[in-house]
C-alpha cells in the first residue's frame, strides 16, 4: 500500500524482549499506531511499500499539535496469515509492541518475508486489541491500520466482534483492502471499517509509489548522515543500537526512490525520533540519566578518561550541533513541502498508494481529536 496525496503535507513468537511503553498524564498527548500486514504469497509489494513510506506516515504528525502540544508517536507491528508462523496462534505474530524505536520498526519491515497461509483478520485485531498497551485517555489517538487481500470473514474469531471491542476501548480499525473496490466489498472489509470507525480504503500494492524529487532532497539526506555524527552511544546495548541507527539509513537508501531516504532524515530531525535508551543526548534531554554520574563501563570509550564536567560539556556540544542540523533540514522541508506541493499539483493521477491512503485516513480522525496541522517547517 502507498501514501500517494500524503506528499502534500509535512511528511508516520511475541519480540516482547521491550517493555511495553507507559503513558505519563499531563505530558505530550500521544497518537498511537499499529499496522497489521499480511505476509502471504502475493503481498511483497505491500511490503515493499510500507517500508518505503514508514518514515513519511511518521512524519504526518512533525507539525501537529493537540491543545498547542506535539505528541508523541508511537507504532507496533503485525504480521498474519503466513504458513511458516503458528497455526495454534492463528498464524499471526506481534513484531513489536507500542514503541518510539523507530529505527527497531524499521529494522523489522525489512526483514519481513512473505509465505502462503490463511489470514485471520478478525483474530489478528482481537491481538491487536488486547495485547498492546494502548493509551486510557480518551484524548489519545489510537488506530489500527489492516491491510490484506483476501476475505474479511476467514478464521474462528468473528471480525464483528473484534472491530466492536476496538472501538468500545477507542481504538479505531482502518481496513486497506489490496484488490478492487467491489471485491473488498464482497468479502467485508468495509464492513470492519465501519463497526469500528475507521475508513475502508483499496490500494494496489503493486503500483510503484510517486515520489517528486525536490532540489532540496540531497541537502536533506546529507544532512541526515551528519546528524548521525551527534549521537554517543551508552549502556549495555549503545552500540548495537547505533549500528541499528547506521543500518535503517541504508535501507532507507535503498527505498530512495520512494522518497525514504529524505522522509528518514526529516524524521530524524524530529521530536519523533527519540532514542534516549541508548544516546547519551536524548536521554540527558529526557532527564533519563544524569551525565556526570554515570558508571565508566557505561560510558563510550571517549568518555571514559574525561572529567565529569569535560563529560557534561561533550553532551551539551554534540546537543547543540544536533540541534543546529535539525534546524537546517527543517528549514529546507519547508522549501521542500512547497515544491512538491506543486508538483504533485501539477501531476497526480489520483492513484492510491499507501501513503496516501494512511496519511487522509490519520488528518481525518486525528482532526476529530482536536489536532491541528500546521504547515512544514512551522513552529
Amino acid at each position: 500500500m502507498l501514501l500517494g496525496s500524503a506528499v502534500l503535507f509535512c511528511q508516520v513468537s511475541f519480540a516482547a524482549a521491550e517493555s511495553p511503553i507507559k503513558k505519563t498524564e499531563g505530558k505530550e498527548p500521544l497518537v498511537q499506531l499499529a499496522i497489521l500486514l499480511d505476509t502471504s504469497n502475493s503481498m511483497d509489494g505491500l511490503i515493499e511499500q510500507t517500508k518505503g513510506q514508514l518514515w513519511k506516515i511518521v512524519n504526518e504528525f512533525i507539525n501537529a499539535k493537540q491543545s498547542g502540544k506535539r505528541p508523541e508517536v508511537q507504532v507496533a507491528l503485525f504480521e498474519y496469515g503466513k504458513s511458516t508462523l503458528s497455526a495454534a496462534s492463528g498464524y499471526i505474530r506481534q513484531i513489536q509492541p507500542l514503541t518510539n524505536d523507530l529505527d527497531k520498526i524499521s529494522e523489522e519491515l525489512f526483514a519481513l518475508k512473505t509465505n502462503g497461509g490463511d489470514e485471520y483478520c478478525g483474530w489478528v485485531i482481537q491481538e491487536a486489541v488486547e495485547k498492546l498497551a494502548w493509551s486510557k485517555s480518551p484524548n489519545d489517538l489510537k488506530v489500527i491500520f489492516i491491510a490484506g487481500n483476501e476475505p474479511f470473514t476467514q478464521g474462528p474469531v468473528d471480525y464483528r466482534k473484534s472491530c466492536k471491542a476496538a472501538i468500545e476501548h477507542g481504538i479505531i480499525v482502518n481496513t486497506i483492502h489490496c484488490g478492487t473496490e467491489q471485491e473488498g466489498l464482497n468479502t467485508k472489509w468495509q464492513d470492519g471499517a465501519l463497526l469500528a470507525e475507521g475508513k475502508y480504503m483499496v490500494i494496489n500494492q503493486n503500483q510503484a509509489v510517486v515520489h517528486y524529487e525536490a532540489p532540496q532532497d540531497k541537502d536533506i539526506a546529507r544532512l541526515g548522515e551528519e546528524l548521525n555524527k551527534t549521537y554517543i552511544a551508552y549502556g549495555a546495548n549503545g552500540l548495537a543500537s547505533q549500528a541499528r541507527q547506521n543500518a535503517q539509513d541504508a535501507n532507507a537508501a535503498s527505498f530512495a526512490f520512494q522518497g525514504s531516504l529524505v522522509n528518514r532524515a526529516i524524521c530524524k530531525a524530529s521530536d519523533n525520533y527519540r532514542n534516549g535508551a541508548w544516546d547519551l543526548v536524548d536521554a540527558a534531554k529526557d532527564g533519563k540519566v544524569d551525565v556526570s554520574k554515570l558508571k565508566k563501563e557505561e560510558l563510550p570509550t571517549e568518555l571514559q578518561t574525561m572529567k565529569e564536567t569535560e563529560r557534561v560539556q561533550y553532551v551539551e556540544q554534540k546537543k547543540k550541533e544536533r540541534e543546529k542540523i535539525q534546524k537546517q533540514i527543517q528549514e529546507l522541508n519547508a522549501s521542500r513541502a512547497k515544491y512538491v506541493a506543486e508538483q504533485v499539483a501539477k501531476r497526480s493521477n489520483g492513484t492510491q498508494t499507501l501513503d496516501t491512503v494512511m496519511v487522509s485516513a490519520i488528518r481525518e480522525q486525528a482532526t476529530k481529536k482536536n489536532y491541528q496541522f500546521g504547515e512544514c517547517g512551522e513552529d
